[in-house]
């Protein structure tokens, strides 16, 4: 049985509970359960799902990194036509 199929085994017990004539005590366990299993397999469902999207076909992920750099760069007051060079710290 597939897991879409078994959330939708579930449902329909979770619907049908109240009318089986079964006691209180024992509905309140079948939903606890029922709720529990729809959880695990709704996480698991989207967990796959997730995966799927990242997947590039070749069996490794992407994933989007940032990475900002330690050093930004700085225009020096030599010229305007050179380019970005690094500031050298200023001694006293």
């Amino acid at each position: 049985m597939s897991r879409e199929s078994f959330v939708f085994f579930l449902g329909f017990i979770v619907l049908f509970t109240p009318f089986l004539g079964i006691p209180r005590d024992w509905k309140e366990i079948v939903y606890m359960c029922a709720g529990t299993l729809l959880m695990l397999v709704g996480f698991h469902l989207r967990r796959t799902a997730f995966l799927r999207s990242i997947d590039d076909g070749s069996g490794e992920r992407r994933n989007d990194v940032f990475v900002e750099s330690a050093r930004t760069p700085v225009r020096t007051k030599a010229s305007a036509h050179e380019s970005y060079t690094e500031a050298a710290p200023q001694s006293e």
